[in-house]
């Protein structure tokens, strides 16, 4: 072809056009020697290489490379970069995956040359219908984690439930923290996450990432393209909660095939939660956690001594145990213990176990709740706040 080509611009263009089959790619280009031979070569020789039959052929043109300069500097003024898969900032781990993709888009608030290769990257995924226990583990995991001699850069896709109480709880906990996503770099998904999504990309060490164009929708199959960069970026995955099938059990399995440790959270038996981390932890894919600080270890973090989290009834004894609250100190006592030793309790249960009126009840978890002792879902059910122990 006549058009000079710059190499990151080829690259580009290759991504989209082999974005589901990147392999091929990359073998084209280890034929020809880069990405630019690939679209300057004659065409019949490209047909050669390529084939008769091929679609991609088609593609390989003047127009693609036009469209991908044109891109590339619209992201530029956006504040966006795209890295290549050749470049000293791109995913060690990823690379090494017999599909990495050719390039990466990124937006991030500082500088690139150590977001991925600095910190050891631990993925952590599981379901969007997170349970209460799932919530409590994911958090306590990544507190304890924080606090490891080797802080990890904590990488997951930026879903409801598991995945974004993670990220979360990292930017809580002063870890870094990259949303790996299923859309263009210019498209959050889902809605209800954008001040998330929005808080890491402003946040030094964190970074939205995506393989996909600008403009790409969430449609479903991106999903399972997406799991594969989070299984192959990172050196170990933790699966916190999943239903038998779920992406949090696809990108288990990716990490067990690309050779990568991978961890589960066990839980009880007749919950449909818990069934796929039970299960990959029957089939020896992953290693039950037991212990969060045997945890850190495993990981390579080195000991933890985890968040101090002092003893609830103290906090509750010191908050409330003035005259303020003095003749009501007992029932909120009470109220707390009850919550404490029985996770995800809701105001009618907590009637029974108190013995106390349903005003009291709900007065009293009300105080708890906008004092942040305890937090409260949809339904009412009540849990300690860990974050706040």
């Amino acid at each position: 072809m006549k058009m000079e080509s710059d190499e990151k611009i080829c690259i580009c263009a290759l991504n989209k056009i082999f974005g589901y089959k990147p392999w091929v790619a990359l073998k084209l280009m280890s034929c020809m020697g880069s990405a630019s031979a690939i679209f300057d070569t004659d065409k019949q020789i490209l047909h050669s290489v390529t084939g008769p039959f091929t679609s991609y052929f088609a593609k390989i043109n003047d127009r693609a490379l036009e469209d991908s300069r044109k891109e590339l500097e619209v992201l530029e003024r956006q504040g966006c970069r795209f890295i290549c898969i050749g470049d000293p900032e791109y995913p060690a781990l990823l690379k090494e995956c017999d599909d990495p993709p050719l390039g990466l888009y990124i937006k991030t608030s500082g500088s690139i040359e150590k977001l991925f290769n600095s910190k050891p990257p631990i993925a952590i995924v599981g379901t969007r219908d997170i349970s209460l226990y799932g919530k409590e583990w994911c958090e306590k995991t990544v507190g304890y984690l924080s606090h490891a001699g080797t802080k990890p850069l904590i990488v997951s896709g930026l879903a409801l439930g598991t995945d974004i109480t993670a990220q979360e709880t990292a930017l809580e906990c002063g870890l870094p923290t990259v949303s790996v996503m299923a859309t263009g770099i210019d498209r959050i998904y889902p809605y209800a996450n954008r001040g998330a999504a929005e808080r890491i990309a402003a946040t030094e060490g964190c970074a939205l990432v995506t393989d996909y164009p600008p403009g790409t929708a969430p449609i479903a199959i991106n999903f399972i393209r997406r799991n594969r960069i989070i299984a192959g970026m990172c050196g170990s995955t933790i699966l916190m909660e999943s239903r038998i099938r779920g992406g949090g059990m696809t990108t288990a399995k990716l990490a067990f095939a690309y050779q990568r440790d991978v961890y589960a959270l066990p839980g009880r038996i007749d919950d449909s939660r818990s069934q796929g981390c039970n299960l990959l932890i029957d089939k020896k894919i992953a290693e039950p956690i037991t212990d969060i600080g045997e945890l850190s270890i495993k990981l390579g973090l080195g000991k933890t001594s985890g968040p101090e989290t002092g003893n609830i009834t103290e906090k509750v004894r010191k908050r409330y145990g003035n005259e303020s609250y003095g003749c009501r100190l007992d029932s909120i006592l009470c109220i707390t213990d009850a919550i404490k030793n029985n996770r995800g309790i809701d105001l009618d249960e907590l009637c029974e176990i108190t013995g106390k009126p349903y005003s009291e009840i709900a007065g009293i978890t009300g105080l708890l709740e906008s004092d942040g002792i305890i937090v409260k879902d949809i339904m009412q059910r009540c849990t300690i706040n860990i974050k706040n122990m």
